[in-house]
């Protein structure tokens, strides 16, 4: 009787590497939550050395635990980047303080200013340009300060639509990086369409506002998933792309994945090295992980990670 032959399975063979994708995810920075860190045993076998980590502070969100995750991503190595949303600091004294612990216990000296979620403040600051005039970062030695930015406009900010306000607020936070010691950038929205994002960065660059862009992406995430958040977030015309997505059935049920755009730019980048656009920001809505290896296969040695 012949013994069965169980062929063994042919090793896996390793995706070939865009050179230009590869070097557009160099220095890539992703965004986290204290509750979505603690679900992470290891950033180090997830994210290269050095990583910009963002804290998103959701409203609600205790100082405490903000700190805590702060200092364990600098523990392990991490460039650590928490948001200060505007309208949930109650007070001067207030930021003074949360500045004061994420430098006193974690070594920060880096943040991302934006408005923040509520429509009523909670205090005195309605604004990130409210933030930047106080003088506090600076005094802190912070060394690096980002904003935010709308490549496709922000309702909360323009009611009626266009633009008009979200520029004006940047030609001021371009005059503000002009005499601030820190170094300065736009991390924008995601969005999920590349001509929009290059038309807007060109524009950026004719009106003379010079801060270099890390580009919002969302990382690879359930359609519906990805749907949801886009419109909670006023993501504007690239929304057609993951709704047109959606009316084909044989890709409803897939993951959406950022290949295309993160693609074109990329080709873009290396055609005009001189584009503005710097840096990724990835947004893992389908789960920090997920987010992480799919860097990991697509990205090469730039995304490898600390302990590989």
């Amino acid at each position: 009787m012949a013994l069965l032959n169980f062929k063994r399975p042919a090793p896996e063979t390793a995706r070939p590497v865009s050179p230009e994708l590869e070097a557009f995810l160099h220095g890539y920075s992703i965004e986290v939550m204290p509750r979505t860190a603690e679900k992470v045993e290891d950033f180090r076998t997830l994210l290269p050395e050095g990583t910009r980590v963002y804290i998103a502070h959701i409203e609600g969100t205790p100082i405490e635990d903000m700190v805590a995750t702060a200092k364990r991503l600098s523990a392990d190595g991490y460039s650590v980047m928490p948001h200060f949303p505007a309208r949930i600091i109650k007070d001067e004294a207030t930021l003074a303080d949360w500045i004061a612990r994420y430098k006193g216990e974690a070594g920060v000296s880096q943040a991302l200013l934006l408005a923040g979620g509520p429509r009523t403040p909670h205090g005195t600051f309605t604004d990130s340009m409210h933030l930047m005039e106080t003088g506090l970062f600076d005094k802190a030695g912070f060394t690096r300060l980002h904003v935010a930015g709308h490549p496709e406009g922000n309702r909360d900010i323009d009611p009626s639509g266009g633009d008009a306000n979200v520029m004006e607020a940047l030609r001021w936070k371009q005059a503000f990086s002009e005499r601030t010691d820190a170094e300065m950038a736009i991390a924008t929205q995601f969005a999920f369409e590349a001509g929009p994002v290059i038309d807007w960065a060109n524009r950026l660059a004719a009106e003379g506002i010079k801060l270099p862009i890390h580009i919002g992406i969302a990382g690879p995430a359930k359609l519906q998933t990805l749907i949801k958040f886009a419109i909670a977030c006023g993501v504007g015309p690239s929304l057609d792309v993951l709704q047109k997505r959606a009316r084909d059935v044989t890709k409803l049920l897939l993951p959406f994945e950022p290949i295309d755009i993160l693609t074109q730019l990329a080709a873009h980048k290396a055609a005009n090295p001189d584009f503005n656009i710097e840096s990724v920001h990835f947004f893992p809505l389908g789960g920090i992980k997920t987010n992480a290896q799919w860097a990991i296969d697509h990205g090469g040695a730039s995304t490898r990670p600390a302990s590989a």
